[in-house]
């Protein structure tokens, strides 16, 4: 079973220039996991036998609001708050994009994707 969470969009301040930091972009995050453990889920009908994905927002939420200058290091500590505070959940992924980045040229998007794994944790 995977559970996701897609297009969670914030206005953030991260990015190495003054003027991202002081005026800020839109960002979005996604997240996907492998959650064998919420099968259990399928027959219960019970929050308890899943994952409150509330829960998983908020703390995306969270760090979604310290600014940064990377965007490496906005899904590191995602990843992180995320598999400290919920230690049932194996293997996951996050995917964190920036609007229109500031490049000589037109981007829609720049992205990290960062798993877990990737981190040893």
């Amino acid at each position: 079973m995977k559970i996701e969470l897609e297009g969670m969009v914030f206005k953030a301040f991260h990015g190495c220039l003054e003027s991202e930091r002081r005026e800020g972009n839109t960002f979005e995050v996604d997240f996907s996991c492998e959650a064998p453990f919420a099968l259990k889920a399928t027959k219960s009908d019970r929050l308890e036998d899943t994952v409150d994905y509330s829960e998983i927002y908020d703390l995306i939420a969270a760090e979604m609001a310290v600014p940064s200058d990377l965007l490496e290091h906005v899904a590191g500590r995602i990843v992180r708050s995320i598999a400290t505070h919920f230690a049932q959940i194996g293997d996951f992924t996050v995917r964190v994009s920036k609007a229109c980045p500031p490049v000589n040229g037109e981007c829609r998007w720049s992205r990290v994707t960062l798993k877990r794994t990737d981190l040893g944790i």
